[in-house]
């Protein structure tokens, strides 16, 4: 499991992703990519989702929060909405205190 990486998301978002080396798996909706992170939740220590997948399974991926790894982000797409920005600012916050990407 040793810095592996990957992404769960729907058609072109993750192919920039999967060009840059890490493992992606495809998922047209929430239920198949809940299916999809339960599976791969063992073997990654980190697992971007995209935003439109991500903020329908807020809920089940709170889990996570309580765990060391894999750590779930949730990444801002092209079709998306700021959610997926207001997220990964707050985990970057809680993380280091202040934010460095956005400077909002």
């Amino acid at each position: 499991m040793e810095g592996k990486i990957a992404i769960v998301g729907s058609g072109d978002s993750i192919t920039v992703f999967k060009a840059a080396g890490v493992s992606a798996f495809a998922a047209e909706n929430a239920d198949r990519a809940k299916e999809l992170i339960r599976k791969i939740a063992k073997d990654y220590k980190i697992i971007f989702v995209t935003e439109e997948l991500y903020a329908p399974l807020t809920g089940f991926l709170k889990r996570f929060d309580e765990q060391p790894y894999p750590v779930v982000l949730s990444v801002p797409t092209s079709e998306g909405s700021d959610y997926g920005k207001e997220l990964l600012k707050s985990a970057m916050e809680r993380a280091l205190g202040v934010d460095i990407l956005f400077n909002d």
